[in-house]
């Protein structure tokens, strides 16, 4: 199993340390380095401008959000960071959730399946510089019907440096991650699980099944964000994440609209997770968080004793993940690295 290193989105300002984490892991032999944004840093700048100092490893993002942007300035921005960084550009997209794409970018969030498989389909239209890109769908059209109805069909004025750059979809529900099976090159899990391998490889099968899939099992990939923490007391490791689990489980999206929550619904979790949701929505943050048991935390990350984590990642190694994205400083990368190579 790769390794790759998430930066993460920032909190109140940029992440402390990131560069020198990023080119830790270029040094290390890392696979891959990810961005990713919400609703304050974007994903394309600080990987760029951090990016720049790397030499190897793949330059993800890990997501760009598609409501922030119309498929041809994401396709723009895709092609113009794969020629800056010689071919090492991966294109991670998201549909996000409906609070943040209609209260933050103004958009509309229903039937995301469908939207996306218009955007990607126009994403990689641009790409491939066959023709003049022109699309007629549900919620995109090129050249719009409407305004001044003086826009013509154009053709990127760069040449793409890949015309097959690769595209990964983010998706946490069965149906998408059976669209990016069908669709796309890879799939970007969150809190992925080994015991949960059966349900999500049977998703992607249905994909890989579908007509016009692009690839299979053999040539897909799925790198999948895990906490690592190597610590000789787990629940000490296990209280580190807690917070941030509390925030997924309980206060993201809206109450009957939230997708992290259901993963750990569809884990076993249903309780757990009701209770989280239920404190961290009346404002108790940290009860939120004392209520999520090291069982779960262990589920969906690699926690404890270096000897620990590396049985573990035996079961992580059968899965269907091909990438394992950690997270940290310099020096935990170092730690990490020393552990699970």
């Amino acid at each position: 199993m790769k390794l790759g290193y998430h930066v993460g989105y920032w909190s109140s300002g940029p992440t402390p340390g990131a560069l020198e984490a990023i080119t830790e892991a270029d040094r290390l032999g890392f696979d891959s380095v990810w961005s990713a944004e919400a609703y304050g840093s974007d994903a394309f700048t600080p990987l760029a401008w951090w990016g720049s100092a790397t030499e190897r490893v793949k330059l993800g993002t890990n997501i760009v959000q598609m409501s922030a942007r119309t498929p041809t300035a994401t396709a723009m921005s895709a092609l113009t960071m794969d020629h800056l960084s010689g071919g090492r550009f991966v294109l991670g997209l998201g549909a996000s959730g409906p609070q943040v794409v209609e209260g933050w970018y103004g958009q509309p969030y229903p039937k995301p399946l469908a939207r996306t498989r218009e955007y990607v389909e126009i994403v990689r239209r641009v790409l491939a510089r066959e023709a003049p890109v022109t699309f007629d769908g549900q919620f995109y059209q090129l050249p719009h019907p409407g305004g001044a109805k003086l826009g013509k069909p154009l053709k990127s004025t760069v040449h793409p440096l890949r015309a097959d750059l690769p595209i990964y979809l983010a998706a946490e529900g069965p149906k998408n991650v059976a669209l990016a099976a069908e669709i796309c090159d890879g799939w970007l899990p969150l809190f992925f699980s080994p015991k949960s391998d059966a349900f999500y490889r049977a998703a992607l099968e249905e994909g890989f099944a579908r007509e016009g899939a692009r690839r299979g099992f053999a040539d897909f990939e799925v790198p999948a964000s895990a906490p690592v923490i190597v610590h000789d007391d787990v629940e000490e490791a296990a209280a580190l994440i807690k917070p941030s689990l509390a925030l997924y489980i309980g206060g993201m999206g809206a109450k009957d609209a939230n997708f992290h929550h259901d993963v750990f619904v569809r884990m076993g979790y249903e309780d757990v997770a009701g209770k989280v949701q239920e404190l961290y929505l009346s404002g108790r943050k940290q009860e939120a968080a004392a209520a999520i048991p090291t069982a779960l935390v262990e589920d969906i990350s690699l926690i404890g004793p270096p000897s620990k984590i590396r049985e573990e990642l035996a079961e992580w190694d059968k899965t269907v993940v091909t990438t394992l994205l950690v997270r940290g400083d310099a020096a935990a990368l170092r730690k990490i690295a020393d552990v699970l190579s």
